[in-house]
């Protein structure tokens, strides 16, 4: 780590090192904007729910009401919206010209993903003014709300592209990571002042912290492996020359989980929709309903979640990430083949019946990963239950020194010593220019 430091700041390196310091100086302005909370408005204090992703996307700036409340999810909504519709099942021929078109048409759906993040921005701002303001501001107020929020994701995405072309690795990608790496200490604390602190027995109370973190690097550990293991069916290329065939033999890489987190943002997104609309539609029986079904928090609500994530799992798989009709025909062009399956119809039957069989693993994994933050909650919350309940109390007691004085700078403000942990990632990062996702 402190040989890469040193060769950043040699001078010799001096284009890496003004790369260097324009990346923190624009993660310090992200930090920055999230400390200001819109003029009028105050940090919210209640239990975001389902927000709490869009939260934790902004690095804690939706609780605080910041300028940057919405971050770059409006944007991340509008690519996944223009890779849906590029799909051949669309039948959407001006965006499938676009796709094929090469650099010029990445230009151009970039641009139009630009326009429709920004559209999605004002939906969404002022469907949060809405939200939580409630109906006591003017129309003219929600407007206001609304604009500046839209600002705030438009300066975002302005920001992205300038680390981009002028800083360290992708713009939005870093954003969104700062966002994450953000809320790291916030969560640390709570966790430990719910865990060891807020209950009666203190040694179990730090076991279980222990426990937690633990966990957390298990759940780490275990998303980068299942995220980079993959099912390799070899390959031979057939090579007509002098009269002979010549065989190369390669690998047909298939990821395990090859959509990625995009069946946890559908999935999150259809549950949203109606809670949403529970804010907008004054119907009690409405939300009785959104209440008792469609939230992650009732039984019923939480395997509605997770059969929707297994089902777009498997659609994202075949219309978006893998298809193996495409994969035969490649083959055929490439004069490449599977050993002991027939090129055409055989070779597309047999790479969707691997595909398939590794995408349910995938999706039961990513089904896991989205259930442990629904999970975990309610089995601490009974285990403090229990805790409380054991006669005996161990004798060794902890003041409250791992709480933040109310008067003094909070912990999770201390942004300069996340940045340098983004520094040492970013370092390692690729500049390239796909979708951050």
């Amino acid at each position: 780590m402190f040989a890469t430091f040193k060769q950043i700041f040699k001078k010799t390196n001096k284009d890496l090192k003004s790369r260097v310091l324009y990346t923190l100086g624009a993660l310090f302005i992200f930090a920055l904007g999230n400390a200001i909370t819109v003029p009028g408005m105050s940090a919210i204090t209640e239990n975001l729910g389902f927000l709490e992703l869009l939260n934790a996307m902004s690095g804690g700036g939706l609780k605080q009401f910041s300028i940057f409340a919405l971050g770059v999810m409006p944007y991340i909504t509008a690519s996944i919206l223009l890779q849906v519709l590029q799909m051949d099942l669309m039948g959407i021929t001006y965006f499938q010209e676009l796709k094929e078109m090469g650099e010029e048409g990445r230009r151009k759906i970039n641009q139009i993903n630009r326009y429709l993040g920004i559209g999605f921005a004002l939906i969404e701002g002022y469907i949060y003014s809405i939200m939580f303001m409630g109906k006591t501001a003017t129309p003219l107020e929600y407007v206001e709300i609304s604009l500046i929020l839209t600002a705030g994701t438009a300066f975002l995405l302005y920001l992205g592209d300038q680390i981009t072309n002028k800083g360290l690795g992708n713009g939005i990608s870093l954003i969104i990571m700062a966002g994450i790496v953000n809320t790291m200490p916030r969560m640390m604390i709570e966790a430990f002042n719910a865990l060891a602190i807020n209950g009666s027995n203190t040694f179990l109370g730090i076991l279980s912290f222990v426990i937690f973190i633990l966990l957390y690097i298990g759940i780490i550990v275990g998303v980068i492996y299942v995220q980079e293991a993959e099912r390799r069916i070899p390959i031979q290329y057939s090579n007509r020359s002098t009269g002979t065939y010549k065989a190369n033999t390669s690998f047909l890489p298939l990821r395990i989980n090859s959509a990625g987190v995009m069946p946890v943002i559908f999935a999150s997104a259809v549950l949203a929709i109606p809670t949403t609309l529970t804010y907008i539609i004054k119907n009690e029986s409405f939300k009785l309903f959104v209440d008792k079904y469609l939230s992650t928090q009732t039984p019923v609500g939480f395997i509605v979640y997770i059969l929707l994530i297994i089902a777009f799992t498997y659609g994202y798989t075949y219309l978006a990430a893998v298809n193996p009709e495409d994969i035969s025909k490649n083959l055929n062009k490439q004069n490449g083949y599977i050993p002991g399956i027939r090129p055409g119809t055989e070779t597309t039957k047999y790479v969707s019946k691997v595909l398939s069989r590794i995408t349910f693993m995938g999706a039961i994994f990513i089904a896991i990963i989205a259930a442990i933050p629904i999970i975990i909650p309610s089995i601490v919350k009974k285990e403090r239950i229990l805790c409380d309940q054991i006669p005996w109390k161990d004798n060794l007691k902890f003041s409250n020194m791992f709480v933040p004085p109310t008067n003094t700078l909070q912990f999770r403000n201390l942004h300069p010593y996340w940045f340098w942990l983004l520094l040492l990632l970013s370092y390692h990062m690729e500049k390239q220019d796909n979708h951050p996702l």
